[in-house]
């Protein structure tokens, strides 16, 4: 796959692109941020077994394939920023099995290296395409039948975001995730729009390739990353939080800043519609 020029990037790539180099110092030290990962690779250890060979969807720099490839885990790492994939392939230094490539989440099926023994995608890299059905079908084509994909994508109603929004002073933003179609974000000075994809938006895009067998929140009592740093300044409270988590993400899913979804891979063709 070769990299794309900065006129073809769409616009979040581009806003991905200016942070990239900063992204892990931003991040990285927010331990709200590192709860909701702590969940999201609990599942990821369960549904890969050691040795298996899969691919990340808007891996970004590179932090859950460098966690699997040291547990184990075989990775292709994909991101439609090739600032991002550069970054990535830095600190993978060579152990990534293929290492990282740019690729757009809706242009997977270009990606060569399948058959997959599994897939995943973590916070939110989907709600930053439009249509879910390009993605869907081009991952069907790198996926054996009977693999996991783990899709980590922004709930819809999440009580977290509004209180902390109303907190700060911010109504607008409450009730951005009811909204539907593309709604307006903003990184690195960069203009983008997300969407809010619905869960059974998102169990029809799959279908007829992927089945769905859990929905688990992430974040449904650790708040969303605009309560840092504040947050990470009370880690007895975040425990008690996390804690809570791992107690209701099943019944609570709807509910999560994040949900994870946990599809499998049928038998249908790749070109079934």
């Amino acid at each position: 796959m070769t990299e794309l020029a900065a006129a073809e990037l769409s616009p979040a790539s581009r806003a991905f692109d200016a942070v990239a180099s900063s992204f892990d110092d931003r991040f990285g030290s927010w331990l709200g941020v590192a709860a909701q990962r702590r969940a999201v690779r609990t599942a990821m250890a369960d549904a890969f077994p050691i040795g298996s060979r899969l691919i990340e969807v808007g891996g970004g720099t590179g932090e859950d394939a460098l966690w699997l490839i040291e547990r184990g885990r075989h990775v292709l790492l994909t991101d439609a920023s090739p600032e991002m994939i550069r970054v990535a392939n830095r600190k993978l230094g060579g152990r990534a099995k293929d290492q990282a490539r740019v690729a757009a989440a809706d242009e997977i099926a270009n990606v060569a290296g399948g058959p997959f023994d599994g897939a995943y995608s973590n916070f939110a890299a989907l709600n930053c395409i439009r249509d879910l059905r390009p993605f869907a079908s081009g991952l069907a084509r790198l996926l054996r039948p009977g693999a996991s994909a783990i899709l980590v994508m922004f709930g819809t109603f999440c009580p977290g975001e509004m209180a902390v929004e109303a907190i700060r002073g911010r109504p607008r933003n409450m009730f951005r995730r009811l909204a539907r179609g593309d709604v307006p974000a903003r990184l690195g000075g960069h203009d983008f729009t997300v969407r809010y994809h619905r869960p059974a938006e998102l169990q029809r895009a799959m279908a007829p390739w992927f089945d769905l067998q859990s929905r688990q929140g992430i974040g449904t009592f650790v708040p969303p990353s605009a309560a840092e740093p504040w947050i990470s300044r009370h880690p007895r409270l975040l425990a008690a939080l996390e804690k809570m988590d791992r107690a209701t993400s099943s019944p609570l899913a709807m509910f999560g800043d994040h949900i994870l979804y946990r599809f499998v891979r049928t038998g249908a063709a790749a070109d079934d519609a």
